[in-house]
């Protein structure tokens, strides 16, 4: 299994459709990482849209948006369905961060999350302002997902670096 990007390196970059909900649009749009650039970003690896521990995890960081932006972070969810699937998912939970659409699993590989038989791993990859990988928990299972608290306190870390 590819162990995926080091701590302390460059994050590796891309390109990905996806869309997030604004009011009642979901606005569509392709997302690159390096565009980012200046603010973290939390990459949320699902294995898929409306399903139980998904739905939980996504709904809590949703929930938690404010929390992200006053650390100067967004927030985005990356899984193998499409843009389509990912609007109606949206829609249902009322999910407020960008959910991308990586359908051939080329982002997972180069995060090293990408895993035979299930898909994707559930993972969270904390990329700080300049563009490094400061933080990452990958899940063995993938019952269980990183708090909102767990991940502000270690962007809390990165904003005072």
């Amino acid at each position: 299994m590819a162990s995926g990007p080091q701590l302390n390196t460059e994050a590796p970059d891309f390109t990905l459709p996806g869309g997030a909900l604004s009011g009642e649009t979901f606005d569509r749009s392709d997302y690159r990482l390096s565009a980012a650039r200046g603010r973290s970003v939390v990459l949320a690896f699902y294995p898929g849209d409306n399903t139980s521990v998904c739905t939980k995890q996504l709904c809590s960081y949703s929930s938690g948006m404010e929390a992200f932006e006053g650390l100067d972070a967004d927030v985005w969810g990356i899984s193998p369905q499409g843009v389509d699937s990912h609007e109606s998912f949206a829609r249902a939970f009322g999910l407020r961060m960008p959910l991308l659409a990586d359908e051939g699993r080329e982002i997972a590989k180069a995060y090293g999350v990408s895993a035979p038989g299930i898909g994707v791993r559930r993972a969270v990859f904390l990329i700080g302002p300049d563009g490094l990988l400061r933080w990452k928990h990958v899940a063995l299972l993938g019952a269980t997902f990183q708090s909102l608290d767990t991940l502000t306190n270690h962007l809390s870390g990165i904003k005072g670096a």
